[in-house]
């Protein structure tokens, strides 16, 4: 019998479904970094601000997170059976809570959004296809100009404005219409937090910072690389590939594997990880639901 169990509390979440988790580290790196995160510095519990584990009997079959701050606040979905994603959408139903939409592991993330519209009126629409890539021989490009450092205070609001104008940026190079999908904001805060964690490496020419390069350290072996950052004036010159190669060389020095997101349609971001060592491991997408 299929049952899902919904948490506030992030620790409880990593404790109940920590052999799930650590059976598809890889996948599971977003919402186990989120989870460890909150975790370690605390969360107020909204109604878009909890984890869930999907059960078969005793087994955990499935998991997923409602984390995203902003609207319409869509479910993060982690690899899961046919009737799994079924049973969490289905459940979602039951608590009066409309998803806004599921992004993830494919199929299981579309099987959520398609069952959603059909109980509660709709339609899907595919927002981004992306891909998950693990760093297998990491080969640093040569010749570059300039030299990798971690972001400092003295950084903090460049990497801010460069942090909020990544996904109309990012949207813009695979092609795809711009302001059709709302942005993460990041607030001064939040690149505090990132620069104290020493989470930021940028790219400096001759005193000027021409790069950033977001990672996060390893949760069950792996840590990820994002986002990636290049004003348009400074593209071209080997900026992206030199800062995420230092980004994936220091999550290994910490002990953990690297990996990485790309949009498909994103032909410059594909050739750069390839061209590191980075192979992909699954397709994922971001699904809206919209009315009918």
């Amino acid at each position: 019998m299929l049952t899902v169990e919904f948490f506030d509390d992030p620790a409880a979440f990593l404790a109940a479904g920590e052999e799930y988790l650590a059976a598809r580290p890889v996948e599971s790196n977003v919402v186990t970094v989120y989870a460890d995160r909150d975790a370690h510095q605390g969360v107020e519990p909204t109604p878009f601000h909890w984890y869930a584990l999907v059960r078969d009997g005793d087994q955990v079959v499935g998991g997923a997170m409602r984390t995203a701050p902003f609207a319409p606040h869509p479910l993060f979905v982690l690899p899961m059976p046919d009737d799994a994603a079924l049973a969490l959408a289905r459940a979602l139903r039951e608590r009066a809570e409309h998803p806004g939409g599921a992004n993830g592991a494919l199929p299981a993330a579309r099987l959520v959004a398609e069952e959603s519209a059909r109980l509660w009126g709709g339609r899907v629409e595919t927002a981004r296809d992306s891909r998950l890539w693990v760093l297998r021989d990491l080969i640093p490009p040569t010749g570059v100009v300039g030299e990798a450092r971690l972001g400092e205070m003295r950084d903090a609001e460049l990497c801010r404005r460069w942090f909020n104008d990544f996904d109309r940026a990012s949207r813009e190079q695979a092609g795809h219409e711009t302001g059709a999908h709302e942005d993460v904001v990041h607030t001064p805060e939040d690149i505090k937090r990132r620069i104290e964690a020493k989470r930021l490496v940028v790219w400096e020419v001759d005193g000027e910072v021409v790069h950033l390069t977001g990672f996060n350290y390893p949760v069950l072996g792996y840590g990820r690389v994002g986002p990636v950052y290049t004003p348009d004036e400074h593209r071209g010159h080997g900026y992206a590939s030199a800062c995420v190669a230092e980004a994936s060389r220091l999550i290994r020095e910490a002990g953990g594997e690297a990996c990485l997101f790309t949009d498909v349609d994103n032909p410059v971001s594909n050739r750069i990880y390839a061209a590191l060592g980075y192979e992909p491991v699954v397709d994922m997408a971001d699904h809206l639901l919209l009315p009918a």
